[in-house]
């Protein structure tokens, strides 16, 4: 019997229309283009306007297109995860949402929340369906409306993260392709550096909460780069010498579009070349759970089938992990 493995055939991806730039940020806190960019390595992001939309509107969009794109119908669709930090509401799942928008009825959909590791832990999840041979068609949507969440008066924050949507198809074949291992680990003791203080079951939201501006990103900036570059690095290692990978087989990292040093370090680290690792935060900023797909929609055209390419995240939680895949098309 021939193993089956879940292979990305099809990446998609919905950008606000709104450009928001450095320059325009220096209008409304204390910094400057320069800074940002020393910093982060960001030149701009989008940020989704209008009244009544959400992530389910982007992810929806980039759904409809991943379907058309490939050929296939919504009721081809047998399974949905949406990887976010941003749910339109506490319930329904902003996963059934993306279905019910985007025409899909035959699917079962979740959300899956790992703040930044969210989409990796979501596509090794699906894989994994896929896999079992139960599911056929899977769509993994990674999308976050951070603008909704960043506190626009703290200059630390506000200028890193961005709104967007990106989907992958997920589709069973008995080739050596797709996803081939994947490894992911948490810390919960890492909650205190990157949060949202309110807003849960802990710490409901009320007039005081709301006052303190506790609804908002909190990140102490220099305890997650650490952690970041780290856990990222290692993790990646781990699972390559796990499956007698070194550098040179590796075609592309991918890594979470977090901060320029974070992804250069992160390379720096494995020793992968920078002209291997894609990169694509000056264009969107930090858009949590898109970033990932985001960069494999960008790079589409420079990927080919056989390609060994590292897919690896860290987020708040502590969250991290890494996937190995070849590329199927």
């Amino acid at each position: 019997m021939m193993q089956i493995k879940a292979a990305i055939t099809a990446v998609h991806g919905h950008l606000p229309d709104y450009v928001l730039t450095n320059q325009e940020l220096e209008r409304m806190v204390d910094t400057t283009d320069e800074w940002i960019s020393t910093r982060t390595g960001i030149k701009e992001r989008r940020i989704l306007k209008g009244e009544g939309l959400a992530t389910s509107d982007m992810g929806a969009e980039a759904a409809r297109g991943l379907l058309e794109k490939s050929g296939n119908s919504p009721d081809d669709v047998d399974l949905l995860i949406c990887s976010t930090v941003t749910p339109d509401m506490k319930f329904p799942a902003t996963g059934n949402l993306i279905s019910h928008k985007a025409g899909i009825r035959n699917a079962f959909s979740y959300d899956l929340n790992a703040a930044c590791s969210g989409f990796i832990y979501a596509l090794g999840t699906a894989a994994s369906l896929v896999e079992s041979g139960k599911y056929k068609k899977a769509v993994v949507v990674g999308a976050d409306k951070m603008s909704s969440i960043v506190d626009y008066a703290d200059r630390q924050t506000c200028v890193v993260f961005g709104d967007a949507a990106c989907a992958v198809l997920l589709e069973p074949t008995t080739e050596a392709l797709g996803v081939m291992d994947h490894r992911f680990e948490t810390d919960g003791a890492g909650h205190v550096h990157l949060r949202m203080k309110a807003g849960g079951s802990l710490k409901p939201p009320s007039h005081e909460t709301i006052d303190a501006r506790e609804h908002y990103v909190y990140q102490e900036g220099q305890a997650v780069f650490k952690f970041a570059v780290t856990k990222m690095a290692g993790i990646s290692l781990e699972v390559m010498h796990n499956n007698n990978l070194r550098s040179d087989d590796i075609a592309w990292l991918v890594p979470h579009q977090a901060n320029m040093r974070i992804i250069e370090a992160t390379g720096r680290h494995m020793g992968i070349p920078a002209e291997k690792v894609m990169v694509n935060i000056n264009n969107y900023g930090n858009t949590t759970n898109a970033t990932i797909p985001l960069c494999l929609w960008d790079y589409e055209n420079q990927l080919k089938k056989g390609d060994n390419i590292i897919l690896t995240a860290f987020g708040g939680g502590f969250t991290w992990g890494a996937i190995w895949m070849k590329w199927a098309y």
